[in-house]
């Protein structure tokens, strides 16, 4: 379904966001008080706007609280970040994403009216991290402090060739699998029980991260 974000800060975060959800399909307002950011996502974004992201005037102006989705990626002025929060909750924002630099930043968004709190630097650390250390995991993405979502490739005989209802992850390990990628990239969503998991097929799995290294130590 088509949604409409704000995003406020086209910094490398807000960018890459604003870009994804443009290439979703999703109606964007880009917002910026640096013109030449600006500009380079005027025929990006559905709207591009230069606004002081501070001036509450600006922003009412912009009808913020119109929007299902406002994205608060203001980069390095921790100040305006958690200000700009402040007042788009104020004007009734149904939802609010906001970027931190740090955990303490992270809290104080919390407790202004953020809905969501994203670290992009942390999470791609432990998403690299864990790519380093597994052989399985080719990619991983942290949902909350205990759920994730992993790609696992299935790397050994003692799980390929099995039908998920025999593999059987989620009473073995708590995990459901949402997808499967073949090495053709044929993508089987939403996979029945008796599809046969191959040698190097990926297995889209959600599930809480401990669970994920379970089974990761298990294949190992």
């Amino acid at each position: 379904m088509k949604q409409s974000f704000a995003i406020i800060g086209l910094g490398r975060f807000g960018a890459s966001v604003c870009t994804a959800l443009i290439e979703a399909g999703q109606e964007v307002l880009a917002i910026d008080r640096d013109e030449d950011r600006v500009n380079e996502y005027m025929d990006i974004a559905t709207h591009a706007i230069v606004a002081n992201a501070q001036d509450e005037m600006a922003l009412r102006s912009l009808g913020l609280r119109n929007f299902d989705h406002v994205i608060i990626a203001i980069g390095e002025d921790i100040q305006a970040s958690i200000l700009v929060t402040l007042m788009a909750k104020e004007m009734g924002v149904t939802r609010i994403t906001a970027k931190a630099q740090n955990t303490y930043h992270a809290k104080v968004l919390e407790k202004v009216g953020a809905d969501r709190v994203v670290h992009p630097e942390r999470d791609m650390g432990e998403r690299v991290a864990h790519q380093l250390i597994s052989k399985n995991i080719l990619d991983y993405l942290e949902l909350s402090d205990e759920y994730s979502i992993a790609e696992i490739q299935i790397s050994n005989d003692k799980f390929a060739d099995k039908s998920l209802l025999q593999l059987n992850l989620r009473q073995k390990f708590g995990l459901n699998v949402i997808a499967i990628r073949r090495k053709n990239q044929r993508l089987i969503v939403s996979p029945p029980a008796d599809e046969v998991v191959l040698l190097n097929d990926v297995l889209f799995v959600i599930g809480e991260t401990k669970d994920v290294e379970h089974m990761d130590d298990v294949m190992n």
